[in-house]
C-alpha cells in the first residue's frame, strides 16, 4: 500500500514538473507572439520602402504563425496533463531542454488531478487565456487564408488547429458557415419581397403602385403588367450576385480540401484530410455540392409555389439561367476537377443542374407547346387548304429557333431535340393523312390539274422545305444531337418521295405512250396525210400539248426550288431517249418517211426547248443545251437517216449517237428483223425493256438476233447476199462497242 502511494506521489511530482516546464515555455511563447504582433504593427506603419516593408511583414507573419502553432501544441499538452489524459495521436512536439528527465511509463494510472496542486492551479487562468488567444489567432488565420486563398497561411492555421486537437470540429464549422452563407444568398435571390424593395429603391415612382408597407403580402409584392420588366431586371441582378457568392464559396471549399489533402503533420505523418474526415460524412467538396443542390432545389421549389412571376421569369429565362451556371462551372474549373462539355459532364455539375429540374421541365413543356402550336396552325385548315412551302419554312424555322436557344448546353439541347423529334412525328402523321396516292392523283385527264394533284403539290412543297431547313442543322450541331432528329428528318423526305416518285413515273408513262403512237404512221410509203407535206405528225403535236400541260398545270404547283429544274431535265432526257429508240426501230422507213421523221424531230426539239426554258429567264438560259448527251444524240439522229451504208460503221459520222441506235438503224435498212419483232414484243415493250436493262444486255440481244437470223436463213436456203452486208456492218459496230 505504501509502495503504491509512493508511486502515485512520484507520478504526480513528475507530471507537475512537466506541467510547470510547459507552462513557463507557454509564457515565453505567448510573450514572443505578442512581440511579433507589435513588430508587425510597427512594420505596417513604418516609413521604409514598400518592397522592404512587404518583405519584413511577410517574414514577421511567418514567424508568428510558426510560434502560434508551437504554442498550440504546448497548450494541448498542458490541457492533457490537467485533464489527466494522454492522447497517443498527439505526442509532444515541443523542443525539450537538455536536462529534461525521461518521462515515466504513460500507462500508469493517474488518479490524482493536478488541479488539486496550488502550483498548477495558479497557471490555469493563464492557460485558458492563452488558449483563447491562440484559438482567436488560428480562426483569424483560417478566415484570412480562405478569403485570400493563401494556401501557406491556411496550412499554418490548420497545423495550429491540429495541434489544438480541434481540426475536425474546425473543418466541420467552416463547411457549415460556407454552406450557410450560400443558402442565405440563394434564399435572398429568390425572395420576392427583397426584389420588390430593390425595384422601389431604383425607381421611387413605382411606390404609388405598390406600397412598401405591404411587402409581406404575396398579392402586393407580385408585379403588375407594367412593372414586370423592372422586377425581372432586379431578379437577374440578384441571381448574378448569387452565382458570384456560389463561386467564391466553392473555390474556398476546394482550396481548403486541397490543403487538407496535401498537408501532413511532420511528426505523426497524419494527413489532415484523414483527420478531418473523423467528423465528416464525405469530402468537403462533396458536402458542398450536396448542400448547394439541396438549397437550390428547396428555394426554387418554394419560389415556384409562392410567385407566378418567379415561375414565369425563371422558366422563360431558363437558357439565361443555364448560362450563369456555365460561367460558374468555368470559373471553378481552375480550382476543381469538374467538367461540363458536350462530351463529358462531371457528376457534381449534373447534380446541381438536376436541382433546378423543375425549371427545366417547365421550360421544355412550354417549348413543346410552342412547337405543337406551330404544327397545329399549319394543319388547321385540313385537306381543304393543305400546308405549302411557307408553312414548311415556318416549321423548320421554329424548330431551329428552339434548338438554337439551347445549343450552348449539351444536356438541354438534347432534351429540346427529343421534343422536336416528337413534334416532327406528329407532323408526319398529320401530313400523311393529307397525302392522296390513289389513281386519280396520278391520272392526267382534262385541261387542268385535279384538286387531288394540287393538294399533293402543296403537301410535297411543305415537306420539301421543312426537310431542307432541318437538314441544314446537321452542320450546326454535334452528331449526338442530330442523331436524335435524323430518322424523323429522313422520314419527311421519304414521305415527300412517296408523293413525287409516282408523279414523275406517271408523267413518263403518259409521255411514253404518246411517243409510241409514231408506230401508227407508215413511214415506208408516204408522209402522214393528216400532217401535210413538211409538217410534223399528230403525235408530236399531242406531245407538245402534253408537255405544256405538265409544265403549266402540274409542275408549276410544286414550289421546290432548283429541284423542279432537275425534274424538267429528267423528263426531257426521258423524252429524248424514248423518242430516239422508238424512231430508231421504225420499219419500213422510206425516203419520204425519213423527211417526215426529220420534221418530227424538229417539232420534238422545239417542244422540249420550250418545256425547259423558264418564262422568267432569257430564251437561251436553261435550254436543251443544258441536257447534255441526250440533246447531242437528238441532233445527231437527223444525219444518221441519210448516211451511206459504209458510213454507218465510222464513229466520225455517228458521233454522239448511242451504239444501240446505230445498230437499230442498220437493221431497219436490212431485211433482218429487229429484236422485238424476233421475240414478238410490241415496240413500247421493247423500249421499256431497253430502259430496264444494261447496254451490254441490249447488245447481246441484237447479237443473238443476228446469229438466229443467219442460222434460219441457211436452213431455209434463202438468198442472203443483200442481208450479209448489213450483218457485216452490225458485227463491226458491235465489235467497236465491245472494245470500248
Amino acid at each position: 500500500m505504501r509502495l503504491h502511494k509512493l508511486h502515485q506521489a512520484s507520478d504526480v511530482l513528475r507530471r507537475t514538473s512537466r506541467f510547470v516546464i510547459l507552462a513557463r515555455r507557454l509564457q515565453a511563447q505567448m510573450s514572443e507572439i505578442k512581440d511579433k504582433a507589435d513588430e508587425d504593427d510597427r512594420s505596417g506603419s513604418g516609413e521604409e520602402e514598400p518592397s522592404k516593408m512587404v518583405e519584413q511583414t511577410v517574414e514577421v507573419g511567418d514567424q508568428k504563425e510558426r510560434m502560434i502553432a508551437k504554442a498550440a501544441l504546448t497548450i494541448a499538452e498542458l490541457v492533457s496533463l490537467l485533464e489527466g489524459t494522454l492522447d497517443e495521436d498527439f505526442p509532444a512536439q515541443t523542443i525539450r531542454d537538455e536536462d529534461d528527465s525521461s518521462r515515466a511509463d504513460e500507462d500508469d494510472v493517474q488518479d490524482i488531478s493536478l488541479r488539486s496542486i496550488s502550483a498548477v492551479a495558479a497557471y490555469e487562468s493563464f492557460i485558458q487565456d492563452a488558449r483563447t488567444r491562440v484559438t482567436v489567432e488560428m480562426e483569424r488565420m483560417v478566415l484570412s487564408g480562405l478569403k485570400s486563398l493563401n494556401q501557406t497561411l491556411l496550412a499554418s492555421s490548420l497545423q495550429t488547429a491540429y495541434n489544438l486537437r480541434v481540426l475536425p470540429s474546425l473543418i466541420q464549422g467552416l463547411l457549415s458557415d460556407l454552406s450557410h452563407a450560400v443558402e442565405e444568398r440563394i434564399q435572398s435571390a429568390f425572395d420576392l419581397s427583397k426584389i420588390s424593395k430593390d425595384v422601389l429603391a431604383n425607381d421611387p415612382s413605382l411606390s404609388g403602385q405598390q406600397s412598401p408597407a405591404a411587402y409581406r403580402s404575396r398579392v402586393r409584392t407580385e408585379p403588375t403588367s407594367t412593372t414586370v420588366p423592372q422586377y425581372a431586371a432586379a431578379l437577374w441582378t440578384r441571381l448574378e450576385s448569387m452565382f458570384e457568392a456560389m463561386t467564391d464559396c466553392c473555390i474556398r471549399v476546394y482550396t481548403l480540401e486541397k490543403v487538407l489533402r496535401m498537408k501532413k503533420d511532420t511528426i505523426t505523418q497524419v494527413v489532415f484530410l484523414d483527420e478531418a474526415m473523423k467528423s465528416l460524412e464525405n469530402k468537403p467538396s462533396a458536402i458542398f455540392w450536396i448542400s448547394l443542390a439541396r438549397f437550390l432545389e428547396k428555394h426554387v421549389r418554394d419560389s415556384f409555389k409562392a410567385s407566378t412571376f418567379l415561375q414565369n421569369s425563371l422558366s422563360n429565362g431558363y437558357p439565361r439561367l443555364l448560362r450563369l451556371f456555365h460561367e460558374f462551372f468555368a470559373k471553378i474549373a481552375v480550382h476543381a476537377d469538374t467538367m461540363y462539355t458536350s462530351m463529358v459532364q462531371s457528376p457534381e455539375t449534373v447534380l446541381v443542374l438536376r436541382s433546378i429540374s423543375n425549371i427545366e421541365s417547365l421550360y421544355l413543356s412550354r417549348s413543346t407547346n410552342k412547337l405543337n402550336e406551330v404544327i397545329g396552325q399549319v394543319f388547321s385548315r385540313g385537306a381543304r387548304a393543305p400546308p405549302g412551302s411557307v408553312e414548311g419554312v415556318n416549321v423548320a424555322r421554329a424548330m431551329a429557333n428552339e434548338l438554337d436557344a439551347a445549343r450552348f448546353d449539351p444536356l438541354l439541347v438534347k432534351a429540346v431535340a427529343k421534343i422536336a423529334s416528337s413534334a416532327l412525328d406528329i407532323m408526319l402523321s398529320r401530313a400523311e393523312n393529307l397525302v392522296l396516292i390513289d389513281r386519280s392523283a396520278f391520272s392526267f385527264i382534262g385541261a387542268t390539274a385535279s384538286q387531288q394533284q394540287f393538294n399533293n403539290a402543296q403537301v410535297a412543297s411543305f415537306l420539301y422545305h421543312c426537310w431542307m431547313g432541318l437538314s441544314k442543322l446537321e452542320g450546326e450541331y454535334s452528331k449526338f444531337v442530330f442523331d436524335i432528329l435524323r430518322s424523323y428528318i429522313q422520314n419527311i423526305y421519304h414521305l415527300y418521295e412517296r408523293l413525287t416518285d409516282p408523279l414523275l413515273s406517271a408523267i413518263r408513262r403518259d409521255l411514253g405512250a404518246i411517243i409510241a403512237n409514231l408506230h401508227r404512221i407508215d413511214f415506208g410509203k408516204s408522209v402522214d396525210p393528216l400532217a401535210g407535206m413538211g409538217r410534223s405528225s399528230l403525235y408530236t403535236k399531242e406531245l407538245t400539248e402534253k408537255l405544256g400541260f405538265f409544265k403549266s398545270e402540274v409542275l408549276s404547283q410544286y414550289d421546290i426550288g432548283d429541284v423542279s429544274k432537275s425534274w424538267s431535265a429528267l423528263i426531257v432526257n426521258y423524252v429524248i431517249k424514248t423518242f430516239l429508240f422508238h424512231a430508231s426501230i421504225v420499219k419500213p422507213l422510206g425516203e419520204k418517211g425519213k423527211l417526215q421523221l426529220t420534221s418530227d424531230m424538229t417539232e420534238v426539239e422545239f417542244a422540249l426547248n420550250t418545256f425547259m426554258v423558264d418564262s422568267s429567264q432569257s430564251h437561251k438560259a436553261g435550254g436543251l443545251e443544258t441536257v447534255g448527251s441526250e440533246y447531242k444524240a437528238l441532233r445527231a439522229m437527223r444525219p444518221l437517216l441519210f448516211l451511206e451504208n459504209d458510213q454507218l460503221t465510222s464513229p466520225k459520222y455517228t458521233a454522239g449517237l448511242p451504239t444501240l441506235i446505230v445498230l437499230h438503224h442498220i437493221l431497219v435498212r436490212s431485211p433482218i428483223p429487229l429484236p422485238h419483232s424476233l421475240h414478238g414484243w410490241q415496240e413500247a415493250e421493247y423500249v421499256r425493256w431497253i430502259d430496264e436493262h444494261s447496254e451490254m444486255e441490249a447488245f447481246t440481244l441484237v447479237d443473238t438476233g443476228l446469229s438466229h437470223w443467219e442460222k434460219a436463213s441457211t436452213a431455209e436456203e434463202k438468198n442472203t447476199a443483200e442481208a450479209s452486208e448489213y450483218v457485216r456492218l452490225a458485227r463491226i459496230v458491235l465489235q467497236q462497242a465491245y472494245r470500248t
